[in-house]
Formats: structure tokens, C-alpha cells, sequence
């Protein structure tokens, strides 16, 4: 059974907020008649005093009828104050304290226009007769003010989806006029291919990586790279906290790919241009590379096996030097046969390594006995791996051996 002491709090507070309104009512009752009666005493007294003892002295009304008038006044507006003052301010507080936040606007949204409409009115309506030039206006601001405020708060809902309506075709019209201007520029580029459907690069992004590297200044030299070499502000200021660091590794690291950079402007074969483009929102350099790339829809150079992945993932294309360089490294095919000076043991019992002129690893089976020694040998096979290739081959039987010319103290 419901009772009145399972009452919500929420319905508690509100019985306790009107019976605070009440007394509150209640107290300012008694004060508002009081004040009404003095206005009222003071009114008649003061017609009195200003406007028959000053303007006809003679015909001045005797004070017991002054003294009943303003008894009756003082009545009168003792009883009709509350109804004028205090209880049409707790109706409209009320109201408002009821009201929607929605309805608020709404209405205060009607009444601004009604009474604008109003303004705009009373020109004409001020130009007739002296009666009605004066209360037609005043009638015109009432009346428009409250049908301003009606139609709003009941119409609301119309007007809001009117407006909401008018604001998403606006933005469905600006959505389809970047999609056209995509289009049109995605068919500029279509035009711009050449006959066998190569798009001229004018831009290349270049990462510190690769800047530090230094084979990009001898690759600029043989002309196989075409455009502008595009180096910006937020991996030069890498480069130099680099150049800066405390320590020697990276110092003369960072140091190298500023110089690298000097020498890639003094060399008119590639144009090369430092801007200042910044990505907002992104913290490493990498992460603002791809996106600078991917916003100017340009390729990068680097070595940097990481950024590598990153940027493919995001569709952007990237130029590896490693790569490049693996490429152009000599093709040696199975049964093949070099010659090749053991330097080092192998991973694996009895193996020896050796080197071609570009770095290329070279695994001999049975090797380690020519330690030292340039032999003749016979690849077997090629293994293709991230880092560069490997080759693995055995001593050919018929094979040559050098052996190392002694030294000068041995033969002394």
C-alpha cells in the first residue's frame, strides 16, 4: 500500500518548495496592500495639491471629501493589489519554473518578432486620429507580443525541423559540391597520365632516415629521380635535436644528414625545398609524415623499415632505398661459380662467410678450413629476406686457392 511516507524525495522537495511559495505568498500579501494603500493615499493627494489647489485655488474641494476619496482609493486598492501584483508574478513564476528550457527560447524567440512586427505597425497606426494614434500601438505591441509567443511554443516543433531540414540540405548541397570537385580533380589527374599511364611525381617527402643515410645525394646525381625533393620543417628541427644530442653516435649522425642537406641544394640535378607544413593533432614525426604524404598524395623516400609498413597500410607510397639497392646488387644464379675470400665462421659447424664488393653475405659449406683464403666456389642457392639477400654456395672441388701474401715481418 502506498502510503505518504513512501513518497519519493523528488516529490517531498516539490511539496516543501510549494509550501515555502505559499508563505511566502502569504507574507508578501499584506505588504503589497499596504504599499498599494500609501501609493493610492499619495495619488489623490497629490492630484489634489498639483492639479485643482494650484490651477484653480478657488475651486478647491474641501479636505473631508479629499479625506473620503483617498479612504475609498486606499480600499479599493488594498483589495485588488494582490490580484495585480503579487499573484500574476507567482502564476508567471510558476510557469516558468514548469517550462521546457525549449519553451523558453521559443517564446522569447515569438515575442522579439511579434514585437518587432508591432514596431513596424505602429508607424502607420501613430498617424491616426489622437485616440487611436495612441492605444492601437500599445494594442498592436500586446497583441502580436502574445501571438508571437503562442505560435512559437506551440509550433516549435515544426519550426525546429523547418530549420534542421534547411540546415542538412545545405550540408547535403556543400557534400555534394566537394564530391564533384573531387571528381573533377581526380579526372585532371586522369588527364595528366601519359599514354602509358605514368603520373609525373612532383613532390617527393624525404625522411630523416634517409636524409642520414646519405645515398640519396648519390642517387640524385644519376637523374632517376624526378620532381622536388620535399623536406619538412618538423624533420629538419629532428635533424638538428639530433646534431645537438649529447651523445657522439647521434650527433655525428645528425650532424651528416645536415650536411647531406647542404649538399642536396648546392646540387642543381634535384630541386630541393624545405616547408614549414605542420600536421596539428599527430606528436611523432613519422606519424605527420604519412599523413603530409597522404594529404598531399606525394610518395616518400626511406629506409626506415617501420614507416615503411605504417605507410603502406595507410595507401600511401613509399620509395625504400634498401630496396633500390638490393635490386641493382649483381643476380648470381645456382651453379654459378665466384671467387670468394673466407672471412668469419658461420652459425653452423664447419661454415665459412665471406663478402662480395656490395656487403652481400655469402654462407660456404666447409669453409672454415680456407680461413683466410680466397677459394673458388659454386652457389647453391639464394635466400631473399627483408634485410638483403644471402647466399649460400660450396667449395668447388676442381677450386683455386689464393692464399694471403705474407707479411713483411715474416719475411724478414
Amino acid at each position: 500500500m502506498y502510503t505518504a511516507t513512501s513518497r519519493s524525495p523528488l516529490s517531498r522537495h516539490t511539496r516543501y518548495m510549494r509550501i515555502a511559495m505559499e508563505d511566502a505568498g502569504m507574507f508578501a500579501n499584506p505588504i503589497a496592500r499596504i504599499v498599494g494603500s500609501l501609493i493610492a493615499i499619495g495619488t489623490v493627494i497629490g492630484i489634489y495639491f498639483f492639479q485643482f489647489y494650484r490651477v484653480n485655488p478657488h475651486g478647491v474641494i474641501a479636505w473631508p471629501w479629499i479625506t473620503a476619496i483617498a479612504v475609498i482609493a486606499a480600499v479599493v486598492v488594498f483589495i485588488i493589489t494582490p490580484y495585480v501584483t503579487v499573484k500574476p508574478y507567482v502564476w508567471m513564476r510558476e510557469k516558468i519554473r514548469g517550462a521546457a528550457a525549449s519553451d523558453l527560447i521559443a517564446a522569447a524567440i515569438g515575442l522579439t518578432i511579434g514585437l518587432i512586427i508591432s514596431a513596424l505597425l505602429a508607424i502607420p497606426l501613430a498617424s491616426l486620429p489622437e485616440l487611436l494614434g495612441r492605444l492601437l500601438p500599445f494594442v498592436g505591441a500586446v497583441l502580436f507580443g502574445y501571438l508571437g509567443v503562442m505560435i512559437a511554443v506551440l509550433r516549435k516543433n515544426d519550426i525546429t525541423h523547418l530549420f534542421q531540414s534547411a540546415w542538412t540540405r545545405r550540408a547535403r548541397e556543400r557534400e555534394e559540391e566537394r564530391e564533384r570537385e573531387r571528381k573533377e580533380r581526380d579526372k585532371e589527374r586522369e588527364n595528366e597520365k601519359s599514354p602509358n599511364g605514368y603520373v609525373p611525381v612532383t613532390q617527393i617527402l624525404l625522411d630523416t632516415s634517409t636524409i642520414i643515410d646519405g645515398r640519396i645525394a648519390d642517387i640524385s646525381q644519376t637523374g632517376f629521380i624526378t620532381g622536388t625533393l620535399v623536406v619538412p620543417r618538423f624533420v629538419l628541427n629532428e635533424l638538428q635535436r639530433i646534431a645537438d644530442s649529447a651523445d657522439t653516435m647521434r650527433r655525428n649522425r645528425g650532424r651528416r644528414g645536415l650536411e647531406i642537406l647542404n649538399r642536396l641544394q648546392k646540387d642543381a640535378t634535384v630541386p630541393i625545398e624545405i616547408v614549414d607544413t605542420d600536421i596539428e593533432g599527430i606528436a611523432d614525426v613519422d606519424g605527420k609524415l604519412v599523413k603530409m604524404a597522404k594529404n598531399e598524395q606525394c610518395p616518400i623516400i626511406t629506409n626506415d623499415f617501420n614507416l615503411n609498413r605504417v605507410a603502406e597500410l595507410q595507401g600511401v607510397k613509399v620509395l625504400n632505398i634498401n630496396e633500390l639497392a638490393n635490386a641493382i646488387k649483381p643476380v648470381l644464379l645456382p651453379g654459378e661459380d665466384i671467387h670468394i675470400k673466407i672471412m668469419q665462421d658461420g652459425k653452423e659447424l664447419g661454415q665459412g662467410v665471406g663478402y662480395l664488393d656490395d656487403g652481400t653475405m655469402i654462407v660456404v659449406e666447409n669453409g672454415r678450413q680456407y680461413m683466410n683464403m680466397t677459394i673458388e666456389v659454386t652457389v647453391t642457392r639464394v635466400l631473399q629476406t627483408v634485410a638483403g639477400r644471402m647466399i649460400f654456395a660450396h667449395p668447388k672441388q676442381s677450386s683455386t686457392i689464393i692464399s694471403p701474401a705474407p707479411s713483411s715481418s715474416k719475411q724478414k
